[in-house]
């Protein structure tokens, strides 16, 4: 771990600068899933109009979401890689008209493309979700820091093909760490203050380190940066029971209430309601 970082306060980063107006994030957060693709695994081709994403993101706010996260890019194993450009088509109008119906709602952007980040900036996107922390396109820092918005930092293998295909080895806290430690040296080069680490699930990790992640989730990040999880629909939790992406909500809100204890802020999940009544239990158990 680099000791560069150890004497930021961890109060310095319970809140996030969105375009002039910061977010408390002392309180968790449910960041809801938009997949605006035809092939994501669990519901690929649901809300690939504008129609069916409106009103996907109008339940998804009614049942407790202050985040959308808006991805035209499936990254489930196989899927097909598009273009920057191609994702952008995808996304057409979509955020403007988001911010438009729902102005009360955080719109975050899932890309690994600087220029996707660009067109998502000019829209009115809040946030840079990049699942790649900057290794899939080199210009992703210095745009984000062009744009002066909240990147989301999450830890994977260092290409897209193998992303999944290879597995972490060693400790994974202490991998997880030293890769943060290194990427927000980075960041925080180019300027970029706005920072919330995502310890990365279901890429390139086996059952047994997602699981010790979940238990040892306030050792990740240094205790100072928000912490995001997605485990929603995730093969680790699925795969075991026999079941289905779809048949695992309460297996999954069981692990949520375990993260929100060991210091989630943010939750980026499909089943948004469910997850609310977690959250809620967690506020009322604290």
């Amino acid at each position: 771990m680099n000791t560069e970082i150890s004497h930021l306060r961890s109060t310095d980063f319970l809140s996030v600068n969105c375009r002039g107006h910061l977010i408390n994030l002392s309180k968790p957060q449910i960041m809801g899933i938009l997949n605006i693709t035809p092939d994501s695994f669990s519901d690929g081709g649901k809300f690939n109009t504008e129609k069916a994403a409106l009103r996907q993101v109008e339940k998804m706010a009614t049942d407790g979401a202050s985040i959308i996260d808006v991805g035209a890019q499936s990254t489930r194993p196989k899927a097909q890689l598009l273009s920057s450009n191609e994702e952008i088509i995808r996304v057409g109008k979509l955020i403007s008209l988001i911010k438009k119906e729902f102005p009360a709602l955080l719109i975050s952007l899932d890309t690994f493309y600087s220029e996707t980040v660009k067109f998502g900036c000019k829209e009115g996107i809040d946030m840079v979700n990049d699942i790649s922390g900057g290794m899939f396109d080199d210009k992703m820092f210095e745009t984000v820091a062009e744009t002066s918005l909240p990147y989301i930092l999450m830890h994977i293998n260092p290409t897209y093909e193998s992303m999944h295909k290879k597995l972490i080895d060693g400790d994974i806290i202490l991998n997880i760490n030293d890769y943060f430690s290194n990427k927000i040296l980075q960041l925080r080069s180019f300027g970029i203050k706005d920072i919330i680490l995502d310890p990365g699930f279901g890429f390139g990790k086996n059952e047994t380190q997602q699981h010790q992640m979940i238990a040892e989730l306030d050792a990740i990040g240094f205790g100072e940066y928000s912490l995001l999880v997605g485990i929603s629909r995730k093969s680790f939790i699925y795969k075991p029971l026999g079941k289905s992406p779809l048949d695992i909500i309460q297996e999954t809100q069981k692990l949520h209430l375990k993260v929100l204890k060991n210091g989630a802020k943010i939750l980026r999940v499909h089943d948004v309601l469910e997850t609310k009544k977690t959250i809620d239990l967690f506020l009322q158990m604290n």
